[in-house]
């Protein structure tokens, strides 16, 4: 019998058939996410990027859309903040900002240095 399931030998519309969708959907809808280390994808993804580190820090591009309306001098607090939310470390901290401005005068982004 054990077979018969494994290689699938039931005509379709038996009651053997429709027990084993039952099973494979019962798997596929009532298996916890966390089983599988499935996270939820985050909005806005894009708006941080993290490059390639340096001396023992992590450097992460940031879209300016992400600081508008933030002062300057609560940069480096929010982006700790969503950093460490996004990022999933608690310890994470922005230790600068810097603006990265194009050769017309255009604001592009920010770089965050983090350290761990």
């Amino acid at each position: 019998m054990l077979k018969r399931f494994i290689l699938w030998d039931f005509p379709r519309a038996s009651w053997q058939y429709d027990v084993i969708v039952a099973v494979i959907l019962a798997f596929i809808f009532l298996t916890p996410r966390d089983w599988f280390r499935d996270q939820p994808r985050i909005p806005h993804a894009s708006s941080i990027a993290l490059l390639p580190s340096e001396n023992g820090s992590s450097v992460f591009f940031v879209d300016a859309q992400l600081l508008t309306g933030t002062a300057e001098n609560q940069r480096v607090a929010k982006l700790t903040a969503v950093l460490r939310s996004r990022m999933s470390n608690r310890r994470l901290s922005v230790t600068r900002v810097e603006p990265i401005i194009d050769s017309e005068g255009e604001l592009k982004g920010y770089m965050a240095f983090a350290r761990p």
